[in-house]
């Protein structure tokens, strides 16, 4: 049975942040994941109508990956720079398995 976990999280860039400056961020952050031995994917994408608002899209191998990508560094300094807050984030998997 495939055990890839799907993350679908929103974000939103504080207001006292550029713009420009939290996408270059956030395009960085979803590179180092993608380095990650557990990440098969990592994207964001940017609303066009409310320029603050960032849907990332994550795929890991398993729960195991989902915690190690927490613990490392980039995570932690992506995390410690303050330019976003997490309004909402679910985990899934595919259809039929759990």
């Amino acid at each position: 049975m495939d055990s890839t976990i799907f993350v679908t999280a929103e974000l939103r860039v504080n207001s006292d942040v550029d713009l420009a400056v939290a996408r270059k961020a956030i395009e960085q952050f979803c590179s180092d994941m993608e380095l990650e031995s557990g990440c098969q994917q990592a994207t964001a994408t940017f609303d066009v109508n409310d320029p603050r608002r960032v849907i990332l899209w994550e795929r890991y191998d398993d729960q195991s990956a989902i915690e190690a990508h927490f613990a490392m560094p980039h995570t932690q300094a992506f995390i410690a720079l303050g330019m976003t807050e997490l309004v909402s984030a679910t985990n899934s998997s595919k259809a039929g398995e759990a």
